[in-house]
């Protein structure tokens, strides 16, 4: 295990996935909190038409989904699966969505900011992401006029933002930092060093099955490949530190007792609630980390961490589901993508 964990130079076993954010808005509008219905949907067109109408090579891929449209279940599905923020479905009126049809980017229109575009993807790749979010904003900045100045650059409705616009994040999956007792040190540093680290699913949030999402706040002053830089470095400093903490906690027969424990569990719980799936989902992506699992991949253990939230397990039956019916269904979903090795297209409830 040791020689394992130290020679790894893949690091997807710490690095879940990578975000870019851009913060836009429109010189000629207010900010959304100050805009009226009309004003709103006439943002949501232009926008809409500069995506859909542009000569992008991704633009006939993007779907438009009219925000007020969605069931309470479709809309919180969106914000479990990271593609809209918990903010975008608090009041849908007026709101839209771009999306595109692998899901890799989404494209808010009318949050805190007129446009924020989103790009997501696996693993450690913030360069890649970065480069497709620039060549999208490039896409809207040809067709429209975004509210910039001089000296500040990007203006945005919340000071935070003004500048880059940008915010650069990655999700990482630290057990080992969090069993000991680390993560209360290690977010205070990086506090003075410009970056936060917050729960799954961003600002006041827990971190369920040890995920946690480390972002830049420094958008004023910096450029974009600065922050990504640095951003780069503190989490390479990161895997380091979780990594090594994995292997001192990796021969402890009490930790390999509760990986497999937790692997049991999975493999045969006919219920399964909530907080206890994302804990034992964690435990076994632990395993698979540090050498105990080798027939279980990183990607199916990432995808059954959103396909098991509640709102999503909704959407994908299409019914409203009591809690119990909710912990039936997520325990079968784990159990069939464990026994097959893949993550399977749920079924509706019987």
């Amino acid at each position: 295990m040791k020689e394992k964990i130290e020679q790894r130079k893949d690091i997807s076993d710490v690095v879940i996935s990578t975000r870019i954010r851009f913060a836009r808005n429109i010189r000629d509008y207010p900010f959304p909190c100050r805009m009226n219905r009309e004003q709103k949907c006439r943002v949501a067109a232009i926008v809409k038409e500069a995506a859909l109408g542009g000569h992008s090579v991704i633009s006939s891929r993007f779907r438009y989904i009219q925000m007020s449209e969605l069931t309470q279940e479709e809309a919180v599905s969106l914000v479990e699966r990271h593609l809209v923020s918990p903010e975008f479905i608090s009041d849908r009126e007026g709101r839209g969505l771009l999306l595109l049809d692998d899901e890799s980017v989404s494209i808010m229109i009318n949050e805190e900011d007129h446009i924020r575009i989103q790009v997501i993807r696996p693993n450690m790749d913030l360069d890649g992401a970065f480069d497709l979010a620039d060549k999208i904003d490039t896409v809207f900045d040809e067709q429209l006029n975004f509210a910039f100045n001089d000296k500040l650059g990007y203006l945005t409705q919340c000071p935070t933002n003004i500048g880059t616009g940008m915010r650069a994040s990655l999700m990482l999956h630290l057990p080992a930092l969090k069993e000991s007792g680390a993560m209360g040190k290690i977010s205070a540093s990086l506090a003075k060093l410009g970056l936060v680290i917050r729960g799954m699913y961003g600002e006041g949030s827990d971190p369920k099955g040890s995920v946690y999402q480390l972002s830049n706040q420094v958008t004023l002053g910096i450029s974009e490949k600065e922050a990504i830089r640095n951003l780069h470095d503190i989490a390479m400093q990161l895997v380091t530190q979780e990594r090594s903490a994995r292997q001192a906690m990796s021969e402890n027969i009490a930790v390999l007792d509760n990986i497999c424990r937790a692997f049991g569990i999975l493999q045969y719980a006919k219920l399964l609630g909530g907080d206890e799936c994302m804990k034992l989902l964690s435990d076994l992506r632990f395993g698979v980390e540090i050498g105990v699992f080798d027939h279980i991949d990183y990607d199916t253990i990432n995808h059954l961490m959103i396909e098991v939230q509640p709102a999503t397990l909704m959407k994908n039956i299409g019914k409203k589901l009591t809690a119990q019916e909710r912990d039936q269904i997520r325990a079968e979903v784990v159990r069939t993508a464990l026994i097959r090795g893949q993550v399977p297209a749920s079924r509706r409830l019987e």
